[in-house]
């Protein structure tokens, strides 16, 4: 029978948690109290802003120590703070962000406010759980307010449809993963990860029934990273969500759903089954492959980002492999961590471009409409190149550190032909990272670029190109710092 006493110690674990909830309805109330209007945006963004920054503050002081809550269902160590402070960066970011768009910063900020904290709070606990059950709570919380928060944009067409095939098919995802939650339970009478490991070697051998509930959970976390082919849903979305809601998405959610990814992993089920290690290698490859490919082809410069996403996600399925055939793991997860941060800062970066140019909700941004952006607007053009040459991985940037320490870590565990596949892949997407380069400072328009004044989006700007700059010089010391939480 479960002892339920829960001591002082589980809710000092958990006040980041509370905090950003208490935060999160600060303009809800304020707005009741208002007659139901909207008070000054700017208030209510320093309100969340304060809170995230305290929020993340609390984590990392309770972090890093190994320690377990809530009778072992959650444990706060290095990939707890490490991707928790990822996810709150950026929903910090995308509140700035939202400020200054126009399909969100309008009559309904106080409850988009509320609606990315409380997804926010569904990041962290999703990451933090090591409960299957837990998992489950944390994702739904984390996914349904992605879902609210896109069908309430202003804009007219894709918005509305995006949020119904969001819908639709994380419905199904969500499904499909509970059902592989149950036949795990009820192979193993457990959800908590660390009593299945136990289990592992003799179920992997003889219950076909845990067989298929490890396969179950891991399409549905293969759908929540893009993994082709469950990626189908990645670029309607991302197009036509709101530009901030887009940034939240590829890389705070990404970076959430993949620490649940190597968790779940980490029950080393793939020690025991090669074909089920092969199986994701080839998903790997074909993933990278595709969405690169996929990539070229696109016009638009949201979906070229989307599909560079699910690419993206390729690269570090191969990390979360080589996490999961490894002895320690250190190596490996330390460099997927490095990866998520990288990531993040360079597609946050190259989608605050995007919102900078957005004059109305209905405003669908192509590369060719980037021609002659490099003499009328220098500084927007060389933040964008910057954040183009280091999603492609071009050294001195961060993004070249990212791939390279990931790839280490995957040749170190003997995955040499899919590490292969990854760099000829990174090659393949240099074509379309450069595209946009090639039409801002080789092509002529007579576009007069009429952006409109949005100071914060400009400092967020600014402030990625220089991490993606500054990161890539000190990488070595960011890689062990990370590392030194792990150990």
């Amino acid at each position: 029978m479960l002892d339920f006493n829960l001591g002082l110690n589980d809710f000092l674990k958990i006040s980041p948690i509370i905090l950003l909830f208490l935060v999160s309805i600060i303009p809800l109330t304020l707005k009741v109290f208002n007659s139901n209007k909207e008070i000054n945006p700017l208030v209510s963004l320093l309100i969340s802003l304060g809170g995230i920054v305290s929020a993340a503050m609390l984590l990392f002081t309770f972090s890093g120590d190994h320690s377990t809550i809530f009778h072992k269902s959650m444990v706060f160590d290095g990939l707890t703070a490490w991707i928790g402070f990822i996810g709150m960066a950026v929903t910090a970011g995308a509140l700035v962000l939202a400020y200054e768009s126009l399909t969100t910063n309008k009559k309904q900020f106080s409850e988009y406010i509320f609606l990315v904290l409380s997804s926010c709070i569904g990041m962290l606990i999703l990451i933090a759980s090591v409960d299957l059950l837990l998992v489950f709570i944390g994702l739904e919380l984390m996914s349904l307010c992605l879902y609210l928060m896109i069908a309430m944009s202003n804009e007219e067409k894709l918005a509305k449809e995006s949020a119904f095939k969001y819908f639709i098919l994380g419905s199904f995802a969500s499904a499909i993963l509970l059902y592989g939650i149950a036949l795990i339970f009820g192979s193993t009478s457990t959800t908590f990860l660390a009593d299945i490991m136990a289990q592992v070697p003799n179920l992997m051998a003889t219950s076909r029934l845990f067989l298929f509930g490890v396969a179950f959970v891991v399409i549905g976390f293969c759908f929540k990273v893009s993994i082709v082919p469950f990626h189908s849903w990645t670029p309607d979305v991302y197009q036509g969500a709101p530009t901030p809601l887009t940034a939240y998405m590829a890389t705070a959610v990404k970076a959430a759903s993949f620490a649940a990814f190597i968790r779940f992993l980490s029950l080393k089920s793939l020690d025991y089954s090669v074909s089920f290690l092969n199986l994701l290698q080839w998903l790997a490859v074909i993933t990278m492959l595709i969405g690169n490919i996929a990539a070229i082809r696109q016009n638009d410069l949201k979906r070229m980002l989307a599909y560079s996403s699910v690419a993206h996600s390729g690269y570090l399925l191969v990390g979360v492999l080589a996490a999961c055939i490894s002895d320690t793991g250190h190596e490996a997860v330390t460099s997927i961590v490095f990866y998520l941060l990288s990531y993040a800062i360079m597609t946050f970066g190259a989608l605050a471009v995007v919102s900078k140019f957005e004059k109305s909700e209905n405003t669908v941004l192509s590369v060719n409409d980037l021609g002659g952006l490099a003499s009328k607007h220098p500084y927007l053009a060389i933040a964008l190149t910057i954040m183009m040459l280091s999603l492609a991985g071009i050294p001195p940037s961060v993004g070249f550190f990212g791939k390279f320490y990931l790839f280490t870590s995957a040749l170190s565990e003997g995955l040499l032909w899919v590490v292969i596949w990854g760099v000829l892949n990174s090659v393949i997407s240099v074509y379309y990272y450069l595209r946009p380069i090639v039409v801002m400072y080789m092509h002529e328009s007579d576009n007069e670029y009429n952006l409109l004044p949005k100071n914060a989006t400009q400092v967020t700007i600014l402030i990625t190109t220089i991490l993606i700059l500054s990161l890539g010089i000190v990488s070595d010391l960011l890689f062990k710092a990370i590392e030194k939480s792990f150990i």
